[in-house]
């Protein structure tokens, strides 16, 4: 991939309410351009099928209540997808976040564009091969990015932008 591409980039993160990989309860994305950050979009969205597990409850912290009055897929795509037109999409473990990608786009019957991503998490495993392993908060710290609230999408986002900056720069 051409370095002027991984300068401009769009990192996201999803988490989910239950097993259902359609179930996203919350977006994180952070844009950028020429290697900085230009754009920062957080939100809450009701999930389809609309029921949290406590497993993932466990995980993020989020719940129906905090979900009831939010926004469908739908209208928080809307929102979302001026601001990625054609940049690559980076995310740690990104099958996972491209999986909820298509799960909502085909749950909700959207059209799919044909996002092309990257994961920080093999850039990490090949730039980085002895860290003790190469979750998102290790990978995180080795790069000397300051995270916290690890499974909050936006912070999962912001820390998968500094570690493409970092390995890409």
């Amino acid at each position: 991939m051409p370095s002027d591409t991984i300068k401009n980039f769009a990192a996201i993160n999803f988490e989910t309410a239950n097993r259902n990989i359609s179930s996203v309860c919350s977006v994180g994305v952070v844009v950028v351009r020429n290697g900085a950050i230009v754009e920062r979009f957080y939100e809450l969205i009701r999930p389809e099928p609309n029921f949290y597990s406590h497993w993932n409850t466990r995980i993020h912290g989020l719940r129906e209540s905090d979900t009831d009055s939010a926004s469908p897929f739908p209208e928080v795509w809307e929102r979302i997808s001026p601001l990625i037109d054609g940049l690559t999409i980076v995310a740690h473990n990104s099958l996972f976040d491209e999986r909820c990608l298509r799960a909502a786009h085909l749950h909700h019957s959207m059209p799919y564009p044909d996002y092309e991503f990257m994961c920080t998490c093999r850039m990490a495993r090949h730039s980085f091969p002895n860290l003790a392993n190469h979750r998102l908060p290790t990978v995180a710290a080795h790069v000397g990015f300051d995270f916290h609230n690890h499974h909050h999408a936006l912070a999962d986002a912001e820390a998968c932008a500094a570690i493409t900056l970092i390995i890409t720069g």
